[in-house]
């Protein structure tokens, strides 16, 4: 019988650093890669007395206690099925694949299904928090068989981050594609946080004229307050960093930032459930747009830049600020609607209170925000919409004035900020009387008889146009 706790195959950044922190924790640790030149360079780099390498897939699998645990850290898509055809003989009746990677939540459930029909269990586990994360405490989501959860709960509970009052950043989440369902949100959520802060560095910089010093000097402050979180924290980090060839390190950077996908899979998801995340598809199109860089060269001497202005005082700073945290509860509140959609869909129980409180360490959107959403879930398990409750309410309330404001100033400047637009626009969709909807279905009933309802009658009607 074997001895392993359990088995991990990739010995790459992600699967190497969470095989040491598993390690560190007492488990015992089986590792593979299918090069071998991987495993055995985390062995002798990182020599741990609870990690074993294996070469042979075959004696991997034997090597661990049933019922086997098996987590995989490879790159997603074919990959991991490749993987699973191979582990699928060797394995028996119980037996545990565990997909930590980026692996589309459809595919999950796919997995799921194949893997059942053979008596076999599998989970679809997001991992947030890069290498570090992965070395020093992620942030874990585990999607499946709710009783076979509790073989791997002490792992995962171990191993993960701990949030301020001493919670695992671990829960489990629900049935099948769940786990990575939640993950790709996280990503989509975290694509237009950093989108907002990316737009409120724009406004600072060329609305405000602030030195990257200045900027620096209000992030951490803003770090202090309501908008604490890994991502601002690291964003001060980063306007501080000086080059060694003079001056700082982000404007040597080129401006174009990559995407692997999560977010695009959020917003189509979204189009699918009928959620509005325009936040999130923004920050998508935005880096797309960033990408340009040749059409944007081109056409940025064709269109006149809009003419600078004497620089702005310490209290736009705070303006920008407010606008930020008004962007950041529409974001949230897009991602948290998705994940309501989806739970209804899907047959998923999400626990969306639990859900905020596990991302409040280990993951990239880490931050004091999130025990807000926690506590309104809290109050009203049945919130149609995170604007509803009275906290997040009472700062729109308070702070929409300065969005509007940096918004309308970003456009005279000819500043590209979709995200704070579309947070403008989400926001005033949503507590809109009018939204201009009666003309369209007028027009979807004139050309193609689709019929509408009225504000004076009950019933459906069609009218003859003239």
């Amino acid at each position: 019988m074997g001895k392993m706790d359990i088995g991990m195959v990739g010995m790459a950044v992600m699967g190497s650093n969470l095989a040491l922190n598993m390690a560190d924790h007492g488990f015992d640790v089986a590792c593979y890669n299918y090069t071998p030149d991987l495993t055995e360079k985390v062995l002798r780099e990182h020599p741990h007395e609870h990690m074993h390498g294996f070469f042979d897939l075959r004696e991997f699998v034997q090597s661990l206690k049933r019922p086997r645990r098996i987590m995989l850290l490879i790159m997603a898509g074919d990959p991991v099925d490749s993987m699973i055809d191979q582990l699928m003989p060797l394995l028996e009746e119980g037996d545990i694949i565990l997909d930590g990677g980026n692996s589309f939540f459809e595919d999950t459930i796919r997995r799921q299904k194949k893997l059942a029909d053979a008596g076999l269990h599998y989970f679809g586990v997001g991992i947030s928090g890069g290498e570090k994360g992965a070395r020093n405490g992620p942030c874990i989501m585990p999607g499946g068989d709710a009783a076979t959860y509790e073989a791997v709960r002490p792992i995962y509970e171990a191993v993960a981050a701990r949030a301020a009052d001493g919670e695992p950043c671990c829960a489990y989440i629900g049935t099948d594609g769940a786990g990575h369902f939640v993950k790709m949100v996280h990503n989509g959520i975290e694509y237009a946080d950093m989108q907002l802060i990316a737009e409120a560095y724009l406004l600072l910089k060329y609305a405000g004229g602030f030195t990257n010093e200045r900027i620096a000097a209000a992030f951490r402050q803003w770090n202090q307050g309501e908008l604490k979180s890994f991502l601002i924290g690291i964003t001060a980090d980063i306007f501080a960093e000086d080059d060694e060839d003079g001056g700082q390190v982000v404007d040597k950077i080129l401006d174009s930032a990559g995407q692997k996908g999560t977010g695009r899979w959020t917003s189509i998801e979204a189009l699918k459930r009928g959620v509005n995340t325009s936040l999130i598809t923004a920050a998508c199109n935005a880096r797309v747009m960033s990408n340009l860089w040749d059409l944007r060269r081109g056409l940025g001497q064709r269109f006149a830049a809009v003419k600078a202005h004497e620089p702005l005082g310490d209290d736009f700073a705070e303006i920008v600020r407010k606008s930020l945290y008004v962007g950041k509860i529409a974001a949230y509140a897009q991602g948290f609607a998705l994940y309501q959609a989806a739970a209804s869909h899907y047959g998923w129980k999400l626990d969306f209170g639990r859900i905020a409180g596990i991302f409040r360490g280990g993951c990239i959107i880490q931050a004091d925000f999130l025990e807000r959403i926690t506590e309104a879930f809290q109050s009203n398990a049945q919130l149609e919409n995170l604007m509803e409750a009275n906290f997040f309410a009472g700062k729109i309330q308070a702070n929409l004035d300065s969005l509007r404001e940096v918004v309308a100033l970003g456009v005279k400047q000819g500043l590209p900020i979709p995200a704070m637009a579309c947070a403008i626009e989400y926001i005033d969709s949503a507590r809109a009387a009018h939204v201009g909807a009666n003309l369209i279905q007028a027009q979807r009933d004139y050309f193609g008889a689709h019929t509408y309802n009225r504000v004076d009658k009950e019933g459906v009607f069609h009218h003859q146009w003239n």
